[in-house]
């Protein structure tokens, strides 16, 4: 019994030790590209003006707030239920101001699609070549989220994609770790 499981180990084990495997640092590369870091400064930017107009709103809803406060034993019951009407309409606005420039369905997440997605496509064909130029069957992205608990420097493949980019892999007076060869 116990040589049958062995058999079977080994003939399932064989196909996956021909398996070659590689792994690139998306960050590292998205870091060097100047497309990616105007479209990530545009969009700092953008949600940037959209913070101050929220903030300028909710400092506005505050001192409504504080003004109704403050006048409150002064109104009648008809100027009260106006004011407060008026507050709830302008929390209401605000989020729904911050609903439609934040949200997951939001304007920035609208806008992040529509200029990063085509710089992830591009490194993502750079990628592919690379595989198939050098017979590699997985590359991992280890700033991805997938987790890696040990890799091996030759199996590094985000030099390889750099170039294929036309980035330079190596900083003035620097030189890379591992040219990934």
């Amino acid at each position: 019994m116990k040589q049958w499981m062995l058999a079977m180990v080994a003939v399932v084990a064989l196909p996956l030790s021909a398996q070659k495997t590689g792994f690139i640092d998306s960050d590292l590369i998205l870091g060097k590209m100047p497309e990616y870091k105007s479209a990530q400064k545009q969009l700092d930017d953008m949600a940037a003006k959209w913070q101050q107009e929220a903030s300028d709103m909710q400092l506005r809803l505050d001192q409504m707030y504080k003004d109704y406060k403050a006048e409150e034993v002064l109104l009648t019951a008809d100027q009260k239920r106006n004011r407060e009407e008026a507050i709830v309409t302008k929390e209401k606005d605000l989020f729904k101001f911050r609903e439609d420039k934040f949200g997951q369905t939001g304007e920035l997440f609208k806008k992040r699609e529509e200029y990063i997605k085509p710089v992830q496509d591009k490194v993502y064909d750079a990628v592919q070549k690379v595989a198939k130029k050098e017979g590699l069957d997985f590359i991992f992205d280890k700033a991805g989220g997938a987790l890696m608990m040990y890799a091996n420097a030759k199996y590094d493949k985000t030099f390889e994609v750099m170039e294929e980019l036309g980035i330079p892999t190596e900083a003035p007076g620097t030189t890379p770790t591992n040219s990934g060869k």
